[in-house]
């Protein structure tokens, strides 16, 4: 396993254990302003949502195309650079498997793209609480085999996404081996949550300074996606499932973030399974400070680890 610690300006010029000031007057935002709260209503928390990404359009020069890929409403998002490549991202958007959706994510989907050199295809998954796990793992299912339908080689496609959608693409891959279907190339995990039993324990020890998923809020997202099954089951927390013979598996995680421990236990279980696994650290980031690219030079760094990674793990 590669495990490495990096300060957030890495490549950007600031020193380690200083955040960059963009990214300390997003966290001062966040932690007054965050789009999500434990007790507001489902719909308000979609539309707060929505807003954000409403406000981060895409570079004109990015391609969006809306596809339906086996059943599920997706959108292709690539940049010039991924044109002539046969690189393919199934990106599954974080949300808690409640809120989030194509568009709140479009724009990291196509920084993903331009980094990368892949073709993105995002996912608009259906969401809790009307439509309850496993429906979501059923649709990123149903959206992978349809790429391999169409010719896509697996060792060509990446699954990745970030909080609840690195854990729906993990469980997508543990579905999609159990079933016999072509296993993808690599897998990346940007501060994955893959415990929906909330048994880590930066659960506590980081809940003050977390400024965009307190725990109660998870707990109340986890509430809503299990609607009565087990916390622990393998498709709805892929941390206790079986992950063995997976793809090589890339895992970036703040610092300062509650899910701390989901990503530091699920390093621990893949490397134990025999998996590749390459753990990034980043200092003094928060959760999902990988969406704030290019606002922010530590999640630009971030954006630029992953599409390094996928360069090198998937066939173009």
């Amino acid at each position: 396993m590669q495990r490495r610690g990096l300060a957030p300006g890495a490549g950007g010029g600031q020193p380690r254990g200083v955040p960059s000031p963009e990214l300390q007057m997003i966290a001062d935002l966040l932690r007054t302003t965050a789009p999500a709260r434990a007790g507001t209503a489902v719909e308000e928390q979609r539309v707060q949502f929505e807003s954000v990404g409403a406000v981060s359009p895409v570079p004109e020069d990015v391609t969006c195309s809306p596809v339906v890929a086996g059943g599920v409403p997706c959108e292709w998002v690539h940049a010039p650079a991924a044109e002539e490549s046969g690189r393919v991202l199934l990106y599954l958007h974080g949300g808690g498997y409640v809120i989030g959706s194509i568009a709140t994510h479009r724009l990291l989907a196509a920084r993903l793209s331009a980094a990368a050199g892949a073709r993105v295809l995002v996912a608009g998954y259906r969401l809790a609480p009307e439509h309850p796990f496993p429906a979501a793992v059923d649709d990123a299912v149903a959206a992978y085999r349809w790429l391999l339908a169409r010719g896509v080689a697996g060792r060509s496609i990446g699954l990745a996404g970030d909080s609840a959608g690195a854990g729906l693409a993990l469980a997508a891959t543990v579905r999609a081996r159990d079933e016999g279907e072509s296993l993808p190339g690599a897998l990346a995990c940007f501060s994955p949550w893959v415990d929906l039993a909330l048994r880590g324990g930066t659960m506590v020890t980081r809940a003050e300074g977390e400024a965009v998923v307190p725990p109660a809020l998870l707990s109340g997202w986890a509430a809503a996606y299990l609607s009565g099954a087990d916390a622990t089951a393998p498709l709805a927390s892929p941390l206790y499932a079986d992950l063995r013979a997976l793809p090589p598996m890339l895992v970036l995680v703040g610092t300062e973030e509650v899910l701390y421990d989901d990503a530091a236990r699920l390093v621990e279980r893949a490397v134990a399974a025999g998996v590749e696994v390459t753990m990034e650290v980043f200092d003094d980031c928060f959760h999902l400070w990988t969406v704030l690219a290019p606002t922010a030079p530590e999640a630009s760094r971030a954006i630029d680890l992953a599409g390094a990674f996928l360069r090198s793990h998937l066939e173009a």
